[in-house]
């Protein structure tokens, strides 16, 4: 095993890790992390995670989204969603909304990682990647928790239908849909 030292240049900026990865560096784990802790070389996302700050000109920049998820659940196979991104469709939601949803098929229930909580959702099934048709799906199966006007967003879905493409909105309706959202996805593009 390595001493502290050693272990310290095993890690690399801007990486995120489990404390379960660490231990083929170091024989006193929890010393060595709580040390690099208070030295400021590692931050404590949560329970068993790690990241190392990259140096920018404005301070520490912490780890991608992404990475944390992955490394967080073990895996890739999940979907982020920020009901930030329904304002980007032209529907005319304007909220900021603080929290990521995050839909995968092992973890369920509000998670903080740093400073963010992140909602996870387990789901049977969902795309790989998101798509604008998919996240009108999304917005209509969440619409009642949204902070906007529902009428308002649902008459400029049904002036805005032309920007979008209606076999894949059927499509994800039927996949993805709760039964409201195939409903009015009926109802709207006909």
């Amino acid at each position: 095993m390595l001493t502290a030292d050693k272990f310290r240049n095993k890690l690399r900026k801007g990486k995120v890790y489990r404390r379960a990865d660490l231990t083929q560096w170091s024989a006193s784990i929890d010393r060595h992390l709580s040390r690099l802790v208070e030295a400021g070389v590692l931050k404590k996302l949560a329970r068993g995670l790690y990241y190392v700050p990259k140096p920018s000109a404005f301070g520490p920049v912490p780890p991608h989204e992404k990475e944390v998820i992955n490394i967080y659940l073990k895996g890739d196979d999940f979907l982020l969603v920020s009901p930030n991104y329904y304002n980007g469709l032209g529907l005319g939601t304007t909220q900021l909304y603080n929290r990521t949803r995050i839909y995968n098929h092992k973890k369920h229930g509000d998670v903080q990682l740093g400073n963010r909580v992140y909602e996870f959702r387990r789901k049977p099934k969902f795309p790989k990647k998101l798509s604008r048709e998919y996240l009108v799906i999304d917005l209509l199966n969440n619409l009642k928790y949204l902070a906007e006007d529902e009428q308002i967003i649902l008459e400029n879905l049904k002036r805005s239908f032309a920007a979008f493409d209606s076999q894949a909105l059927h499509a994800y309706a039927q996949q993805y849909g709760i039964g409201r959202t195939k409903k009015i996805v009926r109802l709207i593009f006909i």
